[in-house]
């Protein structure tokens, strides 16, 4: 995924995600050294779901620093994360709370897409990166007309339950995070070989090594945007749009005639259910489906 940099000045406030945030959007010329200047850019602590990060070990206080560094100068990307933020957040927060997910876990899925509904070239999709088996293990649809790694809802619940079983495999919320990158036996393996119980006193390969920090800087920079250069303007957020919900029990054969029965476009109509991945829905006797209309207006 692509990773990101530096804004900004604060003035007025903003929620992000249930955090308030600075908003203002004033671009610096020199961002390194306007992160140099401010005291609170590195972190004297910082956790994990409640599991603190032991940065007095000197090799994990400089992993937290490459990452911060490398996603506070990275403009664009870290820019539209946080817009995107202010329409994902509300909907993955409360089922990750329903779920007893601590909240955090919202990171994982930004360092995984970005927020988006992105393709690995190994073919995991969707904010939350499944692979086709492992989707379906964890109760996703995955056909050819339709694909639930595509349906934000439904991909969190199945993120929450993964994550679920890999802390009851590990006692740790940071495992589990850490598992989610190179799998529940990846991570024992190394754990048993090396005779260590904590992610920080693993050697692991570049990737998962890095992962939880990335998750770090990426809660510390988005809970504190102004701090790193980043602000913006209530206005600049995206916003999560209203929608009802249409229940389809029967096949369509054309989903753009339907869209337009429904006074939207097909273009709309896929933007707000993307996990549609043709141009029909079949739908099989007792089976119901609910797609997202946008309100008038919107």
């Amino acid at each position: 995924m692509e990773w990101i940099k530096n804004t900004g000045i604060a003035a007025s406030l903003v929620l992000l995600g249930g955090v308030a945030v600075n908003t203002t959007y004033n671009k610096k010329q020199d961002s390194v050294s306007a992160i140099a200047e401010n005291k609170r850019a590195f972190p004297s602590q910082i956790d994990f779901a409640g599991e603190q990060a032991p940065l007095n070990i000197s090799d994990v206080k400089e992993r937290l620093d490459r990452e911060l560094l490398v996603n506070a100068n990275l403009d664009a990307t870290t820019l539209l994360i946080i817009k995107r933020a202010n329409r994902a957040f509300p909907v993955v927060e409360p089922i990750l709370k329903q779920y007893g997910v601590p909240d955090d876990f919202k990171y994982l899925a930004v360092i995984e897409s970005g927020l988006v509904n992105a393709v690995s070239p190994a073919g995991a999709r969707g904010v939350w990166q499944f692979m086709p088996e492992t989707g379906k293990q964890y109760g996703l649809e995955i056909n050819e007309l339709v694909d639930e790694r595509y349906h934000l809802a439904k991909s969190t619940e199945a993120a929450c339950k993964y994550l679920l079983w890999a802390k009851s495999k590990f006692g740790s919320w940071t495992l589990a995070a850490a598992s989610y990158n190179a799998g529940v036996a990846g991570v024992n393996k190394q754990m048993t070989f090396q005779g260590v119980e904590s992610y920080y006193d693993l050697m692991l390969n570049d990737e998962t090594s890095r992962y939880v920090f990335r998750i770090l800087a990426l809660k510390e920079i988005m809970q504190h945007p102004a701090q790193y250069g980043f602000s913006l303007t209530p206005t600049e957020l995206y916003n999560l749009i209203p929608t009802k919900q249409v229940p389809v029990t029967a096949s369509v054969t054309d989903l753009s005639v339907w869209a337009k029965e429904q006074g939207i476009n097909y273009k709309i109509l896929k933007i707000h259910n993307p996990w549609l991945r043709d141009r029909k829905l079949d739908v099989a006797a007792g089976k119901q489906y609910t797609l997202e209309i946008p309100l008038s207006g919107y």
